[in-house]
């Protein structure tokens, strides 16, 4: 091996460690691998962008802008007139549950009793179990057993609900409990085995009129409402 290639090899060599301790040292100022799914982190953002363009001076404490305080309750006042008891029921749910939202609520009540009625008529105990309160259930099962055990079948289509409102709102302690209004379109009808209609029209859309109590232990990690009281206003 001759000198100049010796010569070449050692100057790649010093080159590469120098690359390597300016390159591959960390200074704790790189930013974290990009996520497209992650919400943008506020507090990764600089302090000129978090605040509209205002630095915060050391020692100096920030007041709440006035628009701020009512945000919390915003979703409340859009369901519920503010100074009605029912609003100050309902703040009363959000301040023992930060986490509650009025108006997101009752877009999961309409999922989930479309998917009860639809459990309950194909008698689905288990979807029922996940989605009901222990005494509700009970009484579920009990009638999908009695349509069993009479060789009947329920056939149901889900149209549509036309209206879901919040009437009333309670907090016993931990737990929360919400009644809501539901209006709603249904086609519905209990068949025999032979196909014969015992009740209802299997052709016919019925409006059906249901007020529904949901509750939840607002100290449980569980974030999932149950369904622990249903009445039907034509009753």
């Amino acid at each position: 091996m001759s000198f100049g290639t010796i010569f070449f090899i050692v100057l790649a060599v010093i080159v590469l460690f120098q690359l390597r301790s300016v390159l591959g040292r960390r200074t704790g100022h790189e930013r974290p691998p990009f996520d497209p799914f992650s919400r943008p982190d506020k507090a990764a953002a600089p302090a000129s962008e978090q605040n509209g363009n205002v630095v915060t001076l050391p020692g100096r404490r920030t007041e709440a802008r006035p628009e701020e305080a009512p945000a919390t309750y915003a979703s409340i006042d859009a369901v519920a007139a503010p100074g009605t008891a029912l609003n100050a029921d309902l703040r009363r749910i959000r301040d023992a549950d930060p986490g509650f939202d009025a108006k997101e609520f009752l877009g999961g009540v309409k999922i989930a009793y479309e998917m009860i009625v639809t459990g309950f008529a194909d008698g689905d105990r288990k979807l029922l179990k996940n989605l009901l309160s222990s005494e509700v259930y009970q009484g579920f099962d009990s009638a999908i057993a009695e349509r069993e055990n009479r060789g009947e079948r329920m056939q149901s289509s889900f149209v549509g609900i036309d209206d879901a409102t919040i009437v009333a709102a309670e907090m016993k302690e931990r737990e929360a409990l919400v009644t809501v209004r539901i209006v709603s379109q249904l086609i519905s009808a209990v068949l025999k085995s032979n196909g014969e209609v015992v009740d209802g029209d299997p052709e016919t859309v019925v409006e059906v009129r249901d007020v529904w109590t949901f509750a939840r232990d607002t100290r449980s990690r569980d974030p999932n409402w149950k369904l622990v009281e249903t009445e039907s206003e034509d009753d």
